[in-house]
């Protein structure tokens, strides 16, 4: 018996040893290939259309979905990026050779604004008018706000990485999808017993409500978005609704889109029409992302309305952008494992 405890506990070691190495080798990785997996899992019923329009071909279905992804998705997301950070830079060059040089000019349209028109630009005309106020000003407020905006670029330039080597990885778990469903199945069986069919329904289901929900409340903030833009009268409301589209799959992304239409209203002296892009934007396009969104993904899945909020802000700040769907994922199967073991049911309140 001793002999027989030993051994098992060897192989145990083994195994987690084994199991720990390669986590570690394929950590770098680690973020991307849970993304990829997000994606074939979520659009696995697809995959499975075009193999039967293509004749079973695995490799040209698998790259026809991969390259749809690469258009539709990444490219707008590197397109964005690359402009984002090219933009800040030329402005930010602007607005410090200006406040070196002291000539600047308090923009018209800061007086036409309701309530505190007239005292802002007295503020800010009065601010101007001294240049050691100017660069106080400048110290105090332009380089962090470079800093963060500067930011905001890396982060989408990291995500249009993790997207690209999520998009090649994808492409092996599609034409390799069935063998790896057939041993996958077989292991959770192993491991987890009768329960598994039911945890993997779970994890399929919550992936799909993430993922449905992240493009469902793009699409939706980007129409709500250029029905406020035409109403207003901004030039460009295909582009603009497009670009509240790409920015809505990142965190605090459609008012930089909203908030520029604004400026611009005011600048051209429509200040009613840019107090109203204000309110339309803080609250129904920001409302979608804030309220849509987490119900779309809680209806997804079986999961607590609680833990996808966290799931989905715990994985942005774990994972990074890709965390978006890495997290709730995570979470549901944790979740599914608690239920099966303690036999509970979800809670009325925390749903929604």
């Amino acid at each position: 018996m001793e002999r027989r405890i030993g051994k098992n506990l060897a192989s145990i070691g083994a195994v987690a040893f084994l199991v720990i190495g390669c986590l570690y080798v394929l950590r770098p990785f680690l973020a991307a290939i849970l993304f990829a997996a997000a994606v074939v899992i979520s659009s696995w019923p697809m995959y499975l259309f075009l193999l039967g329009r293509m004749n079973g071909r695995r490799s040209l279905a698998a790259l026809t979905l991969t390259l749809t992804l690469t258009l539709l998705v990444i490219v707008p997301i590197g397109l964005v990026a690359y402009n984002l950070a090219d933009d800040v830079g030329r402005l930010y060059d602007q607005i410090k050779l200006a406040v070196e040089t002291g000539h600047v000019e308090p923009p018209g349209w800061i007086r036409r604004v309701p309530l505190v028109g007239d005292w802002l630009h007295g503020y800010v005309r009065t601010l101007v008018s001294s240049r050691e106020q100017m660069m106080e000003v400048a110290k105090q407020m332009l380089e962090p706000a470079r800093h963060y905006l500067l930011g905001g670029g890396i982060v989408l330039g990291a995500g249009v990485a993790q997207m690209s080597l999520a998009a090649f990885v994808a492409f092996f778990l599609y034409r390799d999808g069935q063998a790896l469903l057939r041993a996958t199945r077989v292991a959770m069986e192993r491991i987890i017993g009768e329960s598994a069919p039911r945890i993997a329904s779970t994890v399929s289901q919550t992936v799909r409500g993430v993922m449905y929900g992240l493009l469902g409340t793009a699409l939706a903030q980007a129409l709500v978005a250029a029905l406020g833009f035409a109403i207003a009268g901004v030039p460009g409301v295909l582009l603009l609704g497009f670009a509240t589209f790409v920015m809505s799959l990142v965190p605090v992304g459609p008012p930089i889109i909203w908030g520029g239409a604004a400026i611009w209203l005011f600048s051209e002296g429509k200040t009613g029409w840019g107090v109203f892009m204000l309110v339309w934007g803080l609250i129904l396009i920001s409302g979608v992302d804030n309220v849509v969104k987490p119900m779309l993904i809680s209806r997804g899945s079986d999961m607590p309305f609680l833990l996808v909020l966290l799931g989905v802000l715990g994985g942005v700040m774990a994972f990074g952008f890709v965390g978006l769907f890495i997290g709730p994922v995570l979470l549901a199967v944790g979740y599914s494992l608690l239920r099966e073991w303690t036999g509970a049911q979800p809670a009325a309140v925390m749903k929604t």
